[in-house]
């Protein structure tokens, strides 16, 4: 079970020194999802990420001003524009090459997807906390011994 982020905080008085945020995560605070308030928590502390991360995101964004039909296209792009200015000035955007191994393997073994698998290999080889909002990714992750915030 995924440790909420308040919690974690708490636990011992350890700030978190190397963090990796998913798309999931990164989503939700563009979104205004719920949750996103605690994903601005994260993001002011420069968090890794990959780049699969920008294009997953304007996918999502995509996704809810052409098939939900729950956004204007107006505030699409303004959400795209604040998503590239995300990763101008407080993401840290890494190119996915680095992990696919380490994540193929994984993603066939744990039977999860190469893209989720991609965000657990970061922040495994970064010795990093994995903040997501995919409740089985954080599963999945923990049970690989990477520290996850599911947010």
């Amino acid at each position: 079970m995924c440790l909420l982020f308040q919690q974690a905080l708490s636990l011992g008085g350890l700030e978190l020194t190397e963090i990796v945020i998913d798309s999931s995560a990164l989503a939700k605070f563009l979104l205004k999802e719920e949750g996103w308030d605690r994903v601005r928590e994260i993001i002011i502390k420069r968090p890794y990420t990959l780049e699969l991360a920008v294009k997953e995101v304007a996918n999502a964004i995509w996704r809810r001003v052409s098939l939900l039909k729950d956004i204007s296209i107006e505030k699409a792009i303004t959400l795209l524009n604040d998503l590239l200015e995300l990763k101008k000035k407080l993401l840290i955007v890494e190119p996915q090459d680095t992990y696919m191994k380490q994540a193929f393997e994984s993603a066939v073994k744990e039977k999860i997807t190469v893209y989720n698998a991609l965000f657990m290999a970061q922040a495994f080889m970064k010795q990093a906390t994995l903040i997501s909002s995919d409740k089985e990714q954080c599963e999945i992750a923990e049970k690989l011994g990477i520290k996850t915030f599911c947010i």
